[in-house]
């Protein structure tokens, strides 16, 4: 009985041991620093990580960097260790597919080859932070007392059509990047000094006398590094020793339905970056162009000469006058997105010149986040059709007769004389003018 309770005792002083040791190898991994490499990406693909194909253009990768490293980036995520890790994953992940040659290296071997391969050749293993800082500026980093750049405001013409259907398009502009080849330092290789006139401060002091025993001191940015407080040798190529470069740069927008004009479509982070701040906001406002034949309507729809106001669109219907007066006649308007709208009036049914019929939920798709899906169903302004009549300025003298005759006869049966219903005198005022109006 005792060897077994002796057993028992020792079988339960192993567990706790067992137990101990995972306790304390999870404290000791939680100081790790997390950018030591504590969580490798042996078992994760770095194109799923990225959520990207195999297929993916340099482009599409650095795009999809360029928003999951943003997303979790630990200054915006604080004390989110779930983040902070993902934040390494999605750098790790980059590094391993935007060089091509590691891009291959990692293709065969995966990401042991790509570690291999950085400690025995000439890749070096890159701080996440630092190729955060080749995207944005700032060293890497969003905190509070970091020097945040201006924000870049773009206007971008859209088409009334694309307005209401939606689309996925892109422009470009001319943003200043940081340059790739020298990483920001300016340096064709790399060594960057401190500024031996100004001691690294960026400014020099100067006195001037400004009378006997009187003096003046003006602190003035120093003309020998440009106020950086360091200098370089040997200039970038690319940038010419200037640190940033500007390179067009491709935006994809999505307009989505019944989007109103004026709309600004924010880019955080996305505008001029530079190695001495935090990139700005990208901020593009959405203006309505005017329509064009050639590129806005292909298929030659009505739609396009339409014209907004809030959720309604308004639109004109020109009509002759046999139309307007006796009616009997049905007109096809094709819509935005080429549906048709029936206009008309039955036999007898007359159209006054201004009139404006209101066709209930054939305008403007109102605005939705959610746009048309499970969560929400797409609302419509209304169509306002505004008639004009069209008078013939010229006609068949004998038509004309026949007309007046017909005019006559009805005029005499049924009409009204407005002239004297209206009580105005037959014969004009004396002295030749108009009547005299007395005062109020």
């Amino acid at each position: 009985m005792l060897l077994c309770r002796a057993a028992l005792l020792l079988f339960l002083s192993l567990i706790h041991l067992v137990l101990c040791a995972e306790d304390y190898y999870k404290v000791t991994s939680l100081f790790l620093s997390p950018f030591s490499g504590s969580r490798t990406l042996a078992n994760l693909d770095s194109r799923q990580v990225l959520g990207i194909s195999k297929s993916a253009s340099d482009k599409e990768i650095k795009s999809a960097y360029r928003q999951l490293s943003k997303k979790f980036h630990p200054d915006k995520n604080p004390g989110d260790e779930t983040a902070k890790e993902k934040f390494v994953e999605v750098s790790e992940a980059y590094e391993a597919l935007s060089d091509p040659e590691l891009r291959k290296v990692y293709d065969q071997y995966g990401h042991e080859g790509v570690k291999q391969r950085q400690q025995g050749g000439n890749f070096q293993h890159q701080n996440p932070f630092d190729i955060f800082s080749r995207f944005f500026g700032g060293g890497g980093h969003f905190q509070g007392g970091q020097r945040r750049g201006p924000n870049v405001e773009v206007k971008l013409a859209i088409a009334l059509r694309d307005f209401y259907s939606g689309r996925a398009t892109e422009f470009q502009w001319e943003k200043q990047q940081i340059c790739e080849e020298c990483d920001g330092t300016g340096s064709a290789d790399g060594v960057v000094e401190q500024c031996g006139t100004c001691g690294g401060h960026g400014v020099r002091i100067q006195r001037h006398q400004i009378a006997p025993g009187m003096f003046q001191q003006v602190q003035t940015q120093c003309d020998a590094c440009g106020g950086r407080g360091k200098t370089i040798r040997h200039r970038c190529p690319a940038c010419g020793g200037n640190r940033v470069v500007r390179k067009p740069t491709t935006v994809h927008i999505n307009i989505l339905p019944g989007m109103a004009k004026e709309s600004r479509v924010v880019y955080e982070n996305e505008a001029d970056a530079s190695p001495d701040y935090v990139a700005g906001d990208l901020v593009v406002t959405l203006a309505e162009k005017e329509p064009d034949l050639e590129q806005d309507n292909p298929d030659h729809v009505d739609g396009v000469f339409m014209r907004r106001k809030g959720d309604d669109l308004h639109w004109k219907e020109v009509i002759g006058l046999r139309e307007a007066w006796m009616g009997g006649w049905t007109r096809n308007l094709t819509h935005l997105d080429g549906h048709v709208v029936r206009l008309g009036r039955r036999e007898g049914q007359v159209v006054q010149s201004g009139q404006v019929d209101v066709i209930k939920g054939q305008g403007m798709p109102i605005f939705h986040e959610d746009g048309d899906s499970v969560y929400h169903e797409t609302q419509y302004g209304d169509l306002l059709v505004e008639y004009v009549v069209v008078i013939p300025d010229q006609a068949d003298p004998a038509m004309l007769k026949e007309i007046k005759a017909v005019f006559d006869k009805w005029q005499k049966k049924t009409g009204v004389d407005l002239h004297k219903d209206s009580g105005r005198p037959d014969i004009p005022d004396a002295a030749g003018g108009p009547p005299a109006h007395e005062e109020l």
